[in-house]
């Protein structure tokens, strides 16, 4: 199960009608907001593309000028990661092979450039 918090930003002219629809929207848990226009929620998914589905329903309201995930939580996903980290090199090899062309190397460490439906089926992936 996964639990993310997401900040959404809307104009203060229209943050009554946006909270509504937050809280009767099923895709999220309004939790706080502030007279400037941002909300706080929370949506839960069996993975990240349930949970980018959900994020994508709340970017479509109406009025809200943004909605991005701040934090992220996943029981299952974190013990396997930190597993995998535990029992791998400090720094990959492929950092340490002098010839690897750098054009093969991914960086997978800005979200914002990334075709995130692409991420969400790569990291959903089970081994």
């Amino acid at each position: 199960m996964n639990i993310s918090s997401i900040v959404v930003q809307t104009v203060p002219k229209y943050l009554e009608q946006v909270l509504e629809d937050l809280k009767n929207c099923e895709a999220c848990d309004y939790h706080l907001h502030d007279d400037k226009g941002r909300i706080i929620v929370t949506i839960e998914g069996n993975g990240v593309k349930e949970e980018l589905e959900k994020l994508r329903v709340i970017e479509a309201i109406p009025h809200v000028i943004s909605a991005d995930m701040q934090m992220a939580y996943s029981e299952d996903e974190l013990d396997e990661h930190i597993e995998i980290l535990e029992n791998s090199d400090m720094v990959p090899k492929m950092l340490n092979d002098d010839n690897i062309d750098p054009d093969k190397i991914i960086y997978r460490g800005d979200l914002k450039r990334k075709d995130l439906e692409g991420f969400a089926q790569e990291f959903d992936k089970v081994d």
